[in-house]
């Protein structure tokens, strides 16, 4: 079992990352819990939550199950009023937990809520999808949408212990097993070329599932991730270097009403944020479609034919990290290294969503 230390003083937490389940018994036994609410989706309760039951119980913890419909759908404060209804109707205290299974909308929606019962009460992150392996278990972000925003409503809540199955990855979709690699790919781009070029080496092992090469591709995103949200916690300057194909993604996601998974409006928008880069002359096209062929590798989208950029952009003027009106962009000036920018003209912004339409 690898293990790696996201260090934030008296937050810090450690993660956990292992080929099984079986040793979840032994890490939850050192938390000394008496009662936990497992909050876990409708697909994945069909694979993992016995396992992860037997797990909790093994620890001496009295665990109760909470299934939601799966899909972001069900990332909204009707499933979060639930998750409340059923911690006060369970005398949960605050040396209670909420464990999250799944994916990145059930870490979100586990974590707000825990964030906000009683002022806060336990979390731990059981993350089975690979977005919420690589990215979304990591940095106490945890939220809900509201009103067609995507996760407008939120917190910075840490957990107090990661574990994380890498095995778990091979009962996903084919589907939502590729979608995660956009996240994988930011990853690479925004910091690490090194990491960037082990992906470009790799795609058969990866989709292949291979647990030894998961394990790494794992250890290395939560550890890029780590050492940003150590230097940042709360998103004052670095962190938003984490947003890297975000801006327009979100939009998109949110148009096409969540038709598109998370991480296939993510790869779109890096697409687009590397057009704006080209655009602006910060990024050679060499390094440009390095990045876009390793989309492409990965069977990603880099273009839709069926998107109205008008309503994108518009929808972009509700993306939370605008600041004095002015949208924020992460651009790539080469693999590894990204700036922030703000003073983007209306109309380049535009042209590079109109560039991914076939």
């Amino acid at each position: 079992m690898i293990g790696l230390n996201v260090n934030l003083g008296e937050r810090s937490y450690k993660l956990h990352i292992s080929p099984a389940f079986n040793k979840l018994s032994d890490i939850l036994c050192s938390y000394k819990l008496s009662k936990a609410l497992l909050v876990t989706d409708s697909n994945v309760d069909k694979f993992h939550s016995k396992e992860c039951i037997e797990q909790i119980k093994l620890a001496g913890i009295e665990v109760i199950k909470f299934v939601f419909p799966a899909g972001e759908f069900s990332k909204n404060l009707e499933t979060v009023e639930e998750i409340y209804k059923i911690c006060k109707e369970n005398k949960f205290e605050r040396n209670d937990a909420i464990i999250a299974l799944g994916g990145g909308v059930a870490g979100d929606l586990s974590g707000f809520a825990a964030a906000t019962y009683l002022r806060g009460i336990n979390f731990i992150q059981v993350p089975t999808s690979v977005i919420a392996q690589c990215d979304s278990s990591v940095g106490g972000k945890v939220g809900v949408d509201f009103e067609r925003g995507k996760n407008l409503v939120g917190a910075f809540y840490q957990p107090k212990v990661v574990y994380i199955n890498v095995d778990a990855l091979k009962t996903l979709p084919e589907r939502e097993y590729i979608s995660g690699f956009a996240e994988v790919i930011k990853h690479g781009v925004i910091q690490d070329a090194e990491f960037f070029t082990y992906l470009e080496e790799n795609v058969d092992e990866i989709q292949k599932r291979n647990n030894d090469v998961l394990a790494y591709v794992v250890r290395n995103n939560c550890s890029i991730k780590a050492r940003v949200v150590e230097l940042d916690e709360r998103e004052n300057y670095l962190r938003a270097i984490l947003n890297f194909g975000h801006t327009v993604g979100h939009a998109i996601e949110s148009v096409l009403e969540f038709s598109l998974l998370h991480g296939e409006c993510v790869a779109l928008g890096i697409v687009a944020a590397c057009s704006i880069s080209r655009t602006m002359g910060l990024i050679n096209e060499e390094e440009n479609k390095k990045i876009v062929n390793l989309l492409q590798k990965f069977k990603l989208p880099t273009h839709y034919n069926n998107l109205d950029v008008q309503k994108v952009y518009e929808q972009m003027l509700f993306d939370k990290k605008m600041s004095s009106g002015k949208l924020n962009f992460i651009l790539p000036k080469r693999i590894g290294e990204v700036v922030q920018c703000n003073e983007i003209n209306e109309n380049i912004i535009k042209d590079s969503i109109q560039r991914l339409v076939l």
